[in-house]
């Protein structure tokens, strides 16, 4: 499983979609996810800091139909990518947090 961390709003925009994209496939070419528990606790302190109504996609990387790449983050850590919308037949779950 990989995770994705998005906000209440921009859930909402792809809501009637069969596809989620967050802004970041337009600005990189890529969705950015995490592979642990450690990545998401980093990434919400680090980017989502304050920030209420968020919701964490859990993703079944077996059933994507977009690329997903292995990529060294600027801490010298992996991070899953995907390189196109998300199908959301490959989302297997959505957890509210920052609540």
């Amino acid at each position: 499983m990989i995770y994705h961390i998005t906000t209440k709003t921009g859930w909402e925009k792809w809501v009637t979609h069969a596809y989620y994209e967050s802004e970041t496939l337009d600005q990189e070419g890529f969705i950015h996810c995490c592979a642990t528990d450690a990545q998401v606790e980093g990434v919400l302190q680090r980017y989502f800091v304050g920030q209420k109504e968020l919701i964490l996609l859990h993703i079944d990387p077996t059933k994507l139909i977009a690329a997903l790449k292995y990529e060294l983050a600027t801490n010298d850590e992996l991070f899953p990518h995907i390189y196109g919308a998300i199908n959301k037949e490959a989302i297997s779950k959505m957890a509210n947090i920052g609540d």
